[in-house]
């Protein structure tokens, strides 16, 4: 589902099984990330879909990338694989207002 980020926001701080996933390059991961997120890039392809086979199902996952697209597109895979609960971040980090911390 795509949200707006006043409503993704919103949503994921009244959200107790919140997980928040950065679809983004490792160049843009170091540029900052916005607080707890972890880190999957999408570019990895075949290791992309490994890595979210491990990631639990059951929680709700707020996604984002630089601009909204490969986000909507990780949302679109991760539905596919049986996550129900996938929210995209529209307008990713270019338009993100809110905290954003260096990687640790």
């Amino acid at each position: 589902m795509d949200l707006s980020q006043k409503d993704w926001t919103e949503q994921l701080l009244q959200d107790p099984n919140a997980a928040i996933l950065d679809v983004r390059t490792p160049e843009e991961w170091s540029e900052g990330i916005i607080p707890n997120a972890i880190k999957l890039d999408l570019y990895q392809g075949q290791g992309f879909i490994y890595k979210l086979e491990e990631l639990d199902k059951s929680k709700n996952y707020y996604v984002y990338c630089k601009a909204g697209g490969r986000s909507a597109q990780a949302c679109n895979i991760m539905n596919q694989l049986g996550f129900e609960n996938t929210y995209n971040l529209i307008g990713g980090m270019m338009q993100w207002n809110g905290e954003v911390v260096a990687p640790e």
